[in-house]
């Protein structure tokens, strides 16, 4: 893992894809318990903060929890709502856009989760 091209910028490029998917495949608990102890080392070795990739964790698994079409909270959302997924699948990507761009910024300035540790 700490191989890949772009050393610290591409292991942040694949973690975020990769977290997403997870978040779209497991739900939170299992997924965090399971995956962040497997890549946590090779970020310290690529130098990345701990505090800074762990929020890049949480927020992609999030992301993936509210994706379409396999995001578990996606459809637990739309079944307290009372509504129809199709319905709802076009008026939330707007909101995951924008957490998209959150994530690519969160990811791509350390600051600002690590600024007032």
């Amino acid at each position: 893992m700490t191989s890949v091209p772009g050393g610290a910028v591409g292991f942040l490029a694949i973690s975020v894809v990769g977290f997403i998917i997870l978040g779209m495949m497991l739900e939170g608990l299992p997924a965090i318990l399971l995956f962040p102890p497997l890549v946590f080392p090779a970020s310290r070795a690529l130098g990345i903060h701990d505090v800074h990739y762990a929020m890049v964790i949480i927020i992609g698994m999030g992301i993936g929890l509210l994706a379409p079409p396999f995001g578990t909270g996606f459809y637990a959302a739309c079944a307290i709502a009372g509504i129809k997924p199709e319905q709802a699948m076009f008026r939330v990507l707007p909101y995951l856009g924008a957490l998209v761009v959150a994530l690519a910024l969160i990811a791509a300035v350390p600051w600002l989760s690590t600024a007032f540790l």
